[in-house]
């Protein structure tokens, strides 16, 4: 072996014996301090997808919330369903309206929620009937959660032995008389509210003009061609359609005009919630309005009422009991004297 090759294998072996004098110097974990490492490691990694996701989550809430603004405002879709909810009680509720001004409004992620008071007229003043709450699912509404304050509220499922304004094709569900008796025991100084049901249809002005004085008629259930039945094709209750029979000074109700009749914004209004029959049906009271074939039978034989909401001084509607064109009454709410 050359001097040069026994030089290069000693400094190797050397180099060797450094190397793993080095090794063997270093100081080895124990198994505490490897569990520990182990346990940062996933602390910290932890803490990153934490950071990740909250990130991401505040970018994401700003922009679902725009999008829900924005999914109710462009095109007025709020206004629009808030419109459709409020001109079904209108036409579907006897004697009920709504302070449209005073409605709560609150958009969340893809949802509206709304609340409003209804009112109803006995005698010359508006009493608070009650409130309803409905939530949205961006366009598709929620059964409306109601708190009603009458002492005698209206069903909440009408069928045939529970409506108060029956048609005259129609069997009187209740004892006639048991409701002239009541009226009768009701004290003087007192107004009240009836629901009149008619021995025929006949036009609002004739049955207008059939009442004694001293009284107001408040709401006319229109003639739809299903009322005899009182259910649709498939057996289901509809509920009465009919409209206010006053002009309405308040600002807000789509019967202050004076651009047309109410005959005239009743049948708007059907128009409007047939476009919008699904929300409608969640909001009335009967769970089938068939407003398609009833605005079309109305169309074709004009407007003719079967029943009427009426008030005023309950000595005067005592006088209803003579008149000949009334079939049967049903009480309603009565208050204390206001004919003022």
């Amino acid at each position: 072996m050359s001097d040069e090759k026994k030089e290069f294998e000693e400094d190797y072996q050397n180099y060797l014996k450094e190397s793993l004098n080095e090794v063997s110097g270093l100081q080895s974990y124990s198994k505490e301090g490897q569990t520990e490492i182990v346990t940062i490691g996933k602390n910290m990694a932890r803490r990153t997808n934490i950071m990740i996701s909250l990130a991401i989550l505040l970018l994401i809430v700003p922009i679902m919330t725009l999008s829900t603004y924005m999914y109710y405002a462009i095109g007025g879709k709020a206004d629009h369903l808030i419109d459709v909810v409020t001109k079904t009680i209108y036409v579907t509720e006897p004697n009920m309206g709504l302070e449209k001004l005073r409605l709560e409004d609150e958009i969340g992620f893809f949802s509206m929620n709304i609340k409003f008071d209804v009112f109803k007229r006995i005698g010359k003043e508006d009493y608070k009937a009650g409130n309803y709450e409905i939530d949205f699912l961006l366009d598709q509404p929620s059964f409306p959660k109601k708190n009603m304050l009458l002492d005698r509220p209206l069903p909440e499922f009408p069928s045939e032995e529970t409506e108060v304004m029956v048609h005259p094709k129609a069997k009187i569900p209740f004892i006639e008389t048991d409701q002239w008796d009541i009226l009768k025991k009701i004290p003087d100084g007192t107004v009240a509210e009836v629901y009149v049901s008619l021995n025929k249809v006949m036009k609002p002005e004739d049955l207008k003009n059939s009442l004694p004085k001293d009284m107001e008629l408040r709401w006319l259930a229109v003639d739809t061609g299903m009322d005899a039945a009182q259910v649709d094709k498939e057996g289901v209750p509809i509920t009465p359609l009919g409209y206010p029979a006053q002009y309405d000074s308040t600002i807000w109700s789509p019967f202050r005009t004076s651009d047309g009749s109410n005959e005239e914004v009743f049948l708007d209004i059907l128009s409007l919630l047939s476009k919008n029959e699904a929300v409608a049906e969640k909001v009335a009271r009967a769970k089938s309005l068939s407003l398609e074939s009833r605005l079309a039978y109305i169309k074709k034989h004009g407007i003719k009422v079967y029943g009427a909401v009426i008030t005023g001084p309950t000595e005067e509607l005592r006088k209803l009991q003579d008149v000949k064109e009334i079939r049967a009454i049903k009480v309603g709410e009565v208050k204390l004297w206001n004919w003022e």
